[in-house]
């Protein structure tokens, strides 16, 4: 059983940064990916980023490449988003999520992922 708590969601205006941290039980060890998504009322779940745990090898969506890093101290067991150039586009509740399928490293779908946080909501105004 793999548990994960986002923190560092919060409200910043557009053009600003914030840094989002997922905290991973010790048994995190045995997933292959750890990623990040995102939710509004509005769409469907929508995948942002994953880390190959193994690899340390990194994918970003098209939609937050260039923008958005992820990346994970495996010493702290924590997960990171750090995000900038913020645009209204980006509000959304934001998840982060263990995979210990193989299939994640070529499948982003939610679904693959059988862990997830409970999510920390990241608001940009215009």
């Amino acid at each position: 059983q793999v548990q994960l708590m986002e923190y560092g969601g919060g409200s910043v205006q557009a053009g600003g940064s914030l840094r989002l941290s997922c905290v991973a039980s010790e048994s995190a060890v045995n997933a292959h990916c750890l990623g990040w998504f995102r939710q509004t009322p509005e769409k469907p779940r929508e995948w942002v980023a994953r880390i190959h745990v193994l690899a340390q090898t990194t994918v970003t969506a098209d939609s937050v490449r260039g923008r958005f890093f992820i990346s994970q101290d495996r010493d702290r067991n924590t997960l990171y988003l750090q995000m900038g150039s913020l645009n209204p586009e980006d509000t959304a509740m934001y998840y982060c999520a263990a995979s210990t399928s193989p299939q994640c490293v070529f499948d982003s779908a939610p679904g693959v992922y059988e862990y997830w946080g409970q999510g920390t909501q990241v608001t940009v105004s215009s």
